[in-house]
């Protein structure tokens, strides 16, 4: 499964959730997660005037915040690891990947 985020994408393999961002000016980072690892998942639909967001949470970890302001359309940062922005037309795809995940999950 595949889903192209804002800056990045995810691809989840039936096991392994890779997040790979890549900021402007910066070089690509990849994150990886086992999907067995996952306490929970965030998902905010995107409308047509805001970005949505795809966020996994980890044991000993806490959600990231949602940003307020204009810019940042109440999503997490872009330098969180364990989310990633998307755009309307990514909805499907990501809810789907979210269903994957949680299947996946047990």
């Amino acid at each position: 499964m595949h889903v192209k985020g804002v800056m990045g994408s995810i691809t989840f393999d039936g096991e392994w959730i890779t997040i790979t961002k890549k900021e402007v000016g910066q070089q690509q980072r990849d994150y990886r997660i086992r999907a067995a690892d996952v306490t929970g998942t965030r998902l905010k639909p995107a409308t047509r005037l805001f970005h949505g967001y795809l966020q996994f949470v980890l044991p000993g970890s806490a959600a990231a915040i949602e940003e307020k302001g204009l810019m940042a359309g109440g999503r997490p940062p872009q330098s969180d690891p364990h989310s990633l922005s998307i755009r309307h037309s990514a909805n499907d795809a990501a809810q789907a990947l979210v269903t994957a995940v949680e299947q996946a999950r047990g």
